[in-house]
């Protein structure tokens, strides 16, 4: 093999700027009661978009799997900022889309390029991966919250309406949602303990 010395080395760089991740906690927790990484929420939404990939077979499944693991890449340095505290017309989106370009500077190459270029295409929402990717991101985010040890204040009518216009656009995202939002509504009236146990 006549790899790239410094290539392998930029590769090994971004790595280990990537693993901040596993550091960087969001609001849901596990159904251990421990607050999930953002790299956790990132490795379940790719495993969801695995398991239902048969169902989707319109789509690039690669460039789908892609887009899911680098979606979040832009927490790497500035956290996850919950769903429940975001508000528009925060600079939340352009300081995301700066680190992402660090971190695809520090790989460089073609690659680096590719992880910019699929973060701007997630981030428009306009193809069939992009949308697809950010409502699996949805459901993955909100069939946490059903099975995760969550405090007896969790706010579950607010996942009953968080991000219906990313799920709704496709009948496979509708149909996981409408079960998800049925056990949702299990949680919030106390009929669903057989789920923590």
């Amino acid at each position: 093999m006549n790899a790239d010395v410094e290539r392998l080395r930029r590769s090994l760089e971004f790595l280990r700027e990537a693993e901040r991740l596993k550091d960087v906690l969001r609001s849901g927790v596990t159904s251990q009661g421990r607050r999930e990484s953002t790299a956790e929420h990132t490795w379940r939404l790719c495993l969801m978009v695995m398991v239902f990939s048969d169902l989707v077979p319109e789509v690039d499944h690669l460039k789908l799997l892609k887009m899911c693991l680098i979606h979040d890449l832009g927490e790497a340095y500035a956290g996850d900022v919950p769903a429940t505290e975001q508000s528009p017309g925060s600079d939340r989106r352009d300081i995301e889309y700066r680190d992402v370009q660090k971190l695809g500077d520090i790989h460089g190459g073609e690659v680096g390029q590719e992880i910019v270029a699929l973060w701007l295409e997630y981030d428009a929402g306009e193809t069939n991966e992009a949308r697809l990717a950010k409502g699996f991101d949805k459901l993955e985010t909100i069939l946490q919250h059903t099975q995760g040890d969550n405090a007896s204040d969790f706010d579950y009518a607010f996942n009953l309406t968080y991000g219906v216009e990313r799920t709704g656009g496709h009948d496979l995202l509708k149909a996981i949602r409408a079960i998800i939002d049925t056990e949702t509504q299990e949680r919030s009236e106390g009929r669903a303990a057989w789920r923590d146990a």
